[in-house]
């Protein structure tokens, strides 16, 4: 069994999203034990103060070491048995891959900063790691820590109904999914491509594949100079990178745009 622990201000933010589909199947079936920590029943003043204003002035609060420690070692030990997640915008991006290695661990700890963040001891002294789900910014780690615990708790064995659904989803391969399709066949005129329809898996097979390549390299190019790619689907990239070339260059000499 996976276990999570999350250290947060807000743990009512967490019991709907704990309740309903893949996470809620998950924690019935014991495949993760998920355990929620307020750190404001670790202040040790009587109003439970979690922040104050930071050294140097400035604007904003800064989240407090002392509850946060207290918090993540009553329930960790210190120091802590488990890695300590912190969830930042400065962090490392989260990516598939990264969901992959927490999915595989015994467990892990993630911790919710609010305000303008935490008081930089914590960051030094007690978590293992940063992690950001984005370039921006949001008022706080919740949102982002369900991101983590989602994408982590449906890749574990039975959370999901196909086995290996997980293993064609976009990014765990390297490249984007490829486009589904479903009944009708035919809606307002657009028909469900012939091939899916034709019974040969190995065309499906193949086709999904090259839209699979197609989409990621339209869509997030970048991804390819790290995707397993074989020889062939190299050179496909390389002919769609000549052909958009050749695009360009017609539209700037006859001076529109691509998308004119």
């Amino acid at each position: 069994m996976l276990a999570i622990d999350i250290f947060t201000l807000f743990p009512a933010m967490f019991e709907s999203p704990l309740r309903e589909s893949i996470l809620g199947r998950a924690l019935v079936r014991g495949l993760v034990r998920i355990r929620l920590h307020n750190i404001r029943d670790f202040a040790t003043d009587r109003h439970q103060v979690t922040d104050d204003t930071p050294y140097g002035g400035g604007g904003g609060m800064v989240m407090k070491p002392e509850p946060i420690f207290a918090a993540v070692e009553a329930a960790l030990g210190a120091p802590p048995r488990r890695p300590v997640i912190l969830l930042s915008p400065q962090g490392q991006l989260f990516t598939q891959e990264r969901a992959w290695h927490l999915a595989n661990s015994e467990g892990f700890a993630l911790l919710c900063g609010r305000y303008e963040g935490v008081d930089e001891r914590v960051r030094e002294h007690l978590a293992s790691e940063e992690l950001s789900v984005g370039d921006y910014v949001l008022s706080g780690g919740e949102l982002a820590a369900m991101t983590v615990v989602e994408a982590v708790t449906r890749l574990l064995p039975g959370a999901i109904g196909d086995e290996d659904g997980a293993l064609d989803d976009s990014h765990a391969n390297g490249l984007l999914e490829y486009p589904h399709y479903t009944r009708p066949v035919e809606f307002r005129g657009w028909r469900v491509p012939d091939v899916l329809a034709s019974g040969n898996h190995s065309e499906i097979a193949r086709w999904r594949r090259e839209q699979s390549l197609y989409r990621t390299w339209l869509r997030r190019p970048e991804l390819l100079a790290k995707a397993d790619l074989s020889p062939a689907e190299r050179q496909r990239v390389a002919e769609w990178n000549t052909e958009r070339s050749a695009r360009e260059g017609a539209s700037e000499l006859s001076g529109t745009r691509p998308d004119d």
